[in-house]
């Protein structure tokens, strides 16, 4: 496992393979907020320290609760249909 150093830039492909995960999930951490990215010359930079905050125990119960709000209301919009 590649350790991550608080103070060194990533891009979005590097911080996919460090946390894991898809683009599309990279994208929709990106677009929510979840992630704070600055966008460079149309492209996005991640902090270290902001995938360190991610990892934290604490951003678990954030993502859970942003989770659970999302799927009521999915939910919410099927039933309308």
């Amino acid at each position: 496992m590649q350790e991550i150093n608080p103070n060194e830039v990533y891009t979005t492909s590097e911080t996919q393979a460090l946390l894991k995960i898809s683009s599309s999930t990279l994208k929709r951490l990106l677009k929510s907020g979840l992630i704070r990215a600055n966008k460079v010359g149309g492209q996005y930079r991640v902090l270290g320290k902001e995938l360190l905050r991610i990892v934290s125990p604490s951003m678990e119960k954030r993502v859970v609760e942003t989770y659970r709000r999302l799927k009521k209301k999915v939910k919410k919009k099927i039933k309308t249909w």
